[in-house]
């Protein structure tokens, strides 16, 4: 498959911290990826510099073709990419279409107002939200906020939608749910990339693992072979020798 976004040499630092060490991947057309790793390891970190949330200190991004490393965030949702965030981000006194309408006004393809709230209602159902799409945000439970989140991002037509920890606090109804709503998604064409703490969703979802520990690629490979790794094996667990 044709790579859609590659990432060559890719660092961030804090301080003397650095949080994105050399990081390098390629991502192709309609993949769904996980991107997994302890706590603190770079994952998100990656999600902010590849949607220009943050910028890199040195490498490239490469997304259909261009260079984004350089973008502001805004120019980089209009060439289609969008997310969902770890903390999740809803404007709480909008109704629920205008949320969606947001990110269909500012997606890849922008339009007016009227016509992005008509472009929000189908997404609304797609994510179990249309009987509630005239109610104010801040009426939402943490998980239906997850959910216009998601479509939000949708309505912004992206060919990339990177998804940090969306499956996060579910109970097991409501992953179930999830991951189906994700496969179908998958099955549209959607390229995928997640951060991802719930290995069965991984398992269930990702054909393919990236492993994330203290700002570098430490294995990669389907979720049975990169998870089975040593390496990996050692950074969530420690090894014997440290208890």
């Amino acid at each position: 498959m044709q790579p859609l976004i590659e990432l060559h040499g890719v660092s961030k630092s804090f301080g003397g911290l650095r949080a994105v060490d050399g990081l390098t991947a390629t991502i192709r057309r309609g993949e769904v990826v996980g991107l997994v790793g302890p706590n603190g390891s770079g994952k998100t970190t990656a999600l902010n510099l590849i949607t220009g949330n943050l910028t890199a200190d040195s490498g490239a991004i490469v997304f259909e073709g261009r260079n984004i490393e350089r973008e502001a965030a805004h120019r980089i949702t209009r060439a289609g990419i969008a997310r969902t965030f770890q903390l999740v981000r809803v404007m709480p006194t909008m109704t629920l279409a205008e949320n969606v309408a947001v990110g269909a006004m500012f997606g890849a393809r922008p339009c007016g107002p009227s016509e992005a709230e008509e472009r929000a209602l189908p997404l609304l159902v797609r994510v179990g939200l249309a009987p509630r799409a005239g109610e104010r945000a801040q009426s939402l439970t943490y998980i239906d906020q997850k959910r216009l989140e998601l479509a939000r991002a949708l309505a912004a037509q992206p060919n990339l939608l990177l998804l940090d920890e969306w499956l996060a606090g579910l109970n097991p109804t409501e992953l179930k749910e999830g991951i189906a709503l994700i496969a179908s998604l998958a099955r549209d064409g959607l390229t995928i990339v997640m951060v991802e703490h719930v290995m069965d969703a991984i398992r269930a979802l990702c054909t393919r693992c990236i492993v994330m520990n203290a700002g570098a690629k430490i294995a990669e490979g389907t979720p049975a072979e990169a998870l089975a790794d040593p390496g990996v094996v050692k950074a969530y667990l420690g090894d014997d020798d440290d208890a």
